[in-house]
């Protein structure tokens, strides 16, 4: 797909950019940092990767980044250059073309309005410049830190699917909520 995605962009307070070779020591450090956190909601972290697997995943990630099937940023404090979380354009379709958006977000910065940020900017650069159709934000209906962001964002709330999923640990069926925006014409 021939798209001019940028690698990295601002917002007023924050970095984006799309991992690079050696972001897998800040990555994991994050990781683990926020780990009893992150293993509630997301497979990826039911248990502590090395470094080396959080580099294989970023290198990996860089690849999908190329051929436009998914577009992972790392976020860094514009001020300190201090890695934050990642946000991502994920499950691409450019026969719609649409997307879903992905995020999280080390624990310690959590409650300062970083992630609702870089999420803002990654659907406008999604919906304005890369011309999705339409964005998806899924969540558990229990993640009421994960649900803010699309609603104090305008993301309309389509609906709930129960049992549609199955628990970051895999020991029970989730509740999904689908929320979306999309062009207006």
């Amino acid at each position: 797909m021939n798209i001019d995605i940028p690698t990295e962009f601002e917002t007023e307070r924050l970095t984006l950019r799309a991992p690079r070779i050696g972001d897998g020591s800040i990555v994991n450090k994050a990781i683990r940092e926020s780990i009893n956190e992150l293993k509630l909601w997301l497979p990826f972290a039911q248990t502590t990767p090395t470094m080396e697997e959080t580099e294989l995943n970023l290198r990996e990630a860089s690849a999908r980044f190329f051929n436009r099937e998914s577009m992972r940023y790392l976020i860094f404090r514009k001020e300190c250059n201090e890695f934050i979380g990642v946000t991502s354009f994920e499950g691409v379709s450019w026969d719609i073309p649409k997307t879903q958006i992905g995020y999280w977000i080390n624990t310690k910065y959590n409650g300062n309005g970083y992630m609702k940020e870089a999420v803002e900017a990654l659907t406008n650069l999604g919906l304005n410049k890369i011309q999705f159709n339409r964005i998806e934000i899924r969540c558990e209906s229990t993640n009421i830190k994960s649900r803010a962001i699309p609603e104090k964002l305008g993301f309309e709330l389509e609906g709930i699917l129960k049992n549609e999923d199955l628990s970051a640990d895999g020991s029970k069926l989730t509740d999904t909520c689908i929320y979306a925006k999309v062009q207006t014409e």
